[in-house]
């Protein structure tokens, strides 16, 4: 039971990673949205998708936090879930997308501005994975604007290639 707690909390063990986990566990919300940018209706599937891994990690991160401390590294589903925010506003996204995507919730879940510092002062499930939906809606932000300044519907949007 625990081996199946860990594979849940970790990605797929992708948090395990000894180095950087939470960006090793993004690459579980990349994988995510290649399979889902083909589902109809995209959004829909994602924002499913989100509220289901939310549903588990707050389910699990009292037994996280007992089995490997406050905040563990390997806890991973919240960098999916903020990876699936911050790729929303495109759908479905191109591979460019997602790559702009991936290095905006990285680059806000590791900065932490205000409020994501302050969500995960919350502790518990909801300190664990808020502070990375904040960190994803500051990706989101930034990827509806670059897609505002930087039109061109093949940038951003899957066109059934690859």
């Amino acid at each position: 039971m625990d081996r199946l707690r860990m594979g849940l909390i970790s990605a797929g063990f992708l948090g395990c990673a000894p180095v950087a986990p939470g960006t090793f566990g993004t690459l579980a919300g990349v994988f995510a949205v290649w399979i889902l940018r083909s589902t109809e209706p995209y959004l829909a599937a994602l924002l499913g998708l989100c509220v289901v891994l939310y549903l588990i990690g707050r389910a699990l991160a009292p037994w996280a936090e007992e089995t490997h401390g406050e905040d563990p590294g390997c806890f991973v589903l919240d960098e999916v879930i903020g990876y699936l925010i911050t790729v929303a506003w495109i759908a479905p996204p191109s591979l460019f997308a997602m790559g702009v995507a991936f290095v905006l919730f990285r680059f806000f879940d590791i900065l932490k501005p205000w409020p994501v510092r302050w969500f995960e002062r919350l502790g518990g499930g909801d300190g664990i994975l808020l502070d990375d939906v904040a960190a994803g809606l500051y990706g989101l932000g930034v990827m509806a604007l670059l897609r505002y300044f930087l039109p061109g519907g093949d940038l951003w949007v899957h066109n059934g290639a690859l």
